[in-house]
């Protein structure tokens, strides 16, 4: 039988986004029958102590309401540089709808997005989110809470846009998906989302 606290580490390492106190709660009480808010919280401190103790690398942070498992920030150069080459190749079509979708309906949810693609956007988020090509901007005032997101700045440099004003038309920004996904993978990918996003209402953020 595993501990609280590796419990705990199992679940936030797997979250494609911030944890809920509420949501964590429900998942482990399972197991742990007689665990409480402030019991949780402090096997969340325990864990961090755990980690500085052991140089480890990362640490449970606070997040839009919720709890993540983030690098230190000392490593922030260390991960770009990683990172930087596979930047411009690595979005897969999904991962290219999803945030044409976010860019056009921003903020948005992520059951929002799954209802106009029609199919799952977890791991399309993660991704965006490791690229810093969108962020989590709230939580929606609704039963849940979900995270609301939206795009960044590197979104618009990426594309080279000044802001979200000068968005292309729907038909424009799949062509321009296209061309990304064949740049990185050598073939043409053609998206329809347009009809989608244009009858979608848009997100109410109540942030």
């Amino acid at each position: 039988m595993y501990t609280l606290e590796q419990a705990l580490e199992a679940l936030l390492f797997v979250a494609p986004e911030p944890v809920s106190l509420d949501r964590l709660l429900s998942a482990l009480e399972p197991d742990f029958p007689d665990l409480d808010p402030g019991s949780l919280q402090a096997a969340c401190l325990r864990l961090n102590a755990l980690y500085a103790q052991t140089g480890r690398v990362f640490r449970i942070r606070p997040l839009a309401g919720g709890w993540e498992l983030r690098t230190e920030p000392e490593f922030g150069p260390l991960i770009e540089r990683f990172l930087a080459e596979d930047r411009r190749v690595s979005l897969s079509p999904a991962a290219m709808e999803v945030l044409a979708i976010i860019a056009y309906r921003q903020p948005i949810t992520r059951p929002e997005i799954e209802a106009i693609r029609g199919a799952g956007a977890e791991h399309a988020l993660r991704r965006l989110l490791e690229l810093d090509l969108i962020r989590v901007v709230g939580r929606k005032t609704e039963i849940g809470r979900p995270l609301l997101y939206a795009t960044t700045d590197r979104f618009l440099a990426h594309f080279g846009l000044q802001s979200l004003d000068d968005l292309p038309k729907l038909r424009e920004l799949e062509s321009l998906l296209s061309e990304e996904h064949a740049h990185a993978a050598g073939q043409t990918a053609p998206t329809t989302m347009a009809e989608d996003l244009s009858s979608a209402p848009s997100a109410d953020s109540g942030a």
